[in-house]
């Protein structure tokens, strides 16, 4: 009998579509991006987040196949999967997954398959960021000029700050939901995706930070696109290295210090402190410049004792070349905890003349703290009365503190 505890927020995993675009002989979900399937790469991530029901919903036929991917990933949380046959519809899919959450459960994710190698951490913050009221979309900015066309004109431009591309998971509160599918169902209406027939039921519907990892597999350049990013994150084995030297006192925390600086001068928009800043001159770098997450990469990374920057994501690693923060400081979260440590907390100072950082201070707070799993992360800004290279509108100078916790103490 399974000791596991029954939780109150499940996933529909919605892994029904044909995938007619993607022109792969199969339906979408059972295609494969290495030696897995899309499937399974999607149940990865849901199965590194906390704990919660998993339905997985699949096409006619396809149960056997779905439910032998729900094993392979769940592991030892088999207990909490199920799978379910989907519809005609997409509507009709996650309806059916409704019908089987367990009577405990009181959030509901609703997850496309096709978003194969969205993190756990996006999965986790979407969660948290459910209220019994309002729902949560994780979003991207929109940073493609967007134009306004009219028989094959330009007839004006469109305000990409007012636009976000949403992704899945979206969270729900399930009463709400239930209720707005009802209502949907009854009035025969369709939806492009369950935050809008959630809002069109008159409720609230909050953003959070999404990720560049989240995109959907649609089309075949979709699934090369995948491919290419699962061949260069694969981890070649790496050689030993001495455990980290502890202090005489083990069990206490530990600080470390992490600074990065780059100039300006890269290609595309600016990426700082895991958001991208449109119109803002970019910075030049090995990844995407993000100094910001470069230096707290450092400062936990110190505090350890398990090397800096250079030797696990440098020039020696291609692999990331243009890669975002999330990248970044989620794999480091993976370094500690394989060296026994959790993540305190995070704080960030960086220098410069611009962007202009309060109006998106809680927004980059987030995803950082996402990308981390949760740990507390706060940003500060400031400039240098016009002193220095950040003073004279060069770059951008940052210095981060970060405490870790050894594991044995931290689940005292």
């Amino acid at each position: 009998m399974s000791l596991l505890p029954v939780p109150h927020t499940a996933i529909i995993v919605v892994a029904a579509g044909s995938g007619t675009r993607l022109e792969a002989g199969a339906p979408k979900a059972f295609v494969g991006i290495d030696e897995h399937t899309v499937l399974r790469h999607a149940l990865d991530g849901v199965f590194a987040a906390a704990p919660m029901q998993v339905i997985v919903v699949a096409p006619a036929g396809y149960e056997g196949d779905a439910e032998t991917e729900l094993r392979a990933a769940a592991g030892e949380r088999a207990d909490l999967g199920r799978v379910v046959t989907g519809g005609a519809t997409r509507q009709e899919s996650v309806a059916a997954g409704l019908a089987a959450l367990w009577g405990d459960v009181t959030t509901v994710l609703v997850h496309d398959a096709a978003r194969a190698l969205t993190p756990a951490a996006v999965i986790d913050a979407v969660a948290a960021a459910v209220t019994p009221e309002s729902a949560a979309l994780p979003t991207m900015p929109v940073v493609d000029t967007l134009k306004r066309v009219e028989d094959g004109l330009v007839v004006g431009a469109v305000d990409r700050s007012e636009l976000a591309a949403a992704q899945t998971p979206q969270g729900f509160p399930r009463l709400l939901l239930e209720a707005a599918y009802a209502r949907a169902a009854g009035e025969g209406e369709e939806y492009t995706d369950d935050a809008a027939l959630f809002a069109a039921a008159g409720h609230r519907v909050r953003l959070v930070p999404g990720a560049e990892l989240s995109f959907k597999i649609t089309t075949p350049a979709d699934l090369e696109r995948a491919r290419l990013l699962r061949e260069s994150t694969a981890k070649a084995p790496a050689p030993p290295r001495p455990a980290p030297r502890l202090s005489a006192f083990p069990s206490l925390p530990r600080v470390g210090i992490g600074t990065d600086v780059h100039a300006f001068g890269g290609e595309g928009d600016l990426r700082l402190a895991g958001l991208s800043w449109p119109g803002e001159p970019p910075l030049s770098g090995h990844s995407d410049g993000d100094a910001v997450a470069h230096a707290i990469v450092d400062a936990l990374l110190g505090a350890a004792g398990i090397g800096d920057i250079g030797e696990h994501f440098g020039t020696a690693h291609p692999e990331y070349a243009g890669a975002h923060a999330d990248v970044f400081l989620s794999r480091t979260r993976e370094l500690l905890a394989e060296a026994g440590f959790a993540i305190g907390n995070v704080s960030v100072q960086f220098q410069a003349n611009r962007p202009r950082f309060s109006a998106r201070r809680a927004e980059a707070e987030a995803a950082l703290s996402a990308a981390l799993g949760g740990a507390a992360v706060s940003v500060t800004a400031t400039t240098t009365d016009a002193l220095g290279f950040p003073g004279r509108g060069e770059g951008v100078s940052v210095m981060a503190v970060a405490l870790v916790v050894p594991v044995s103490a931290a689940t005292r």
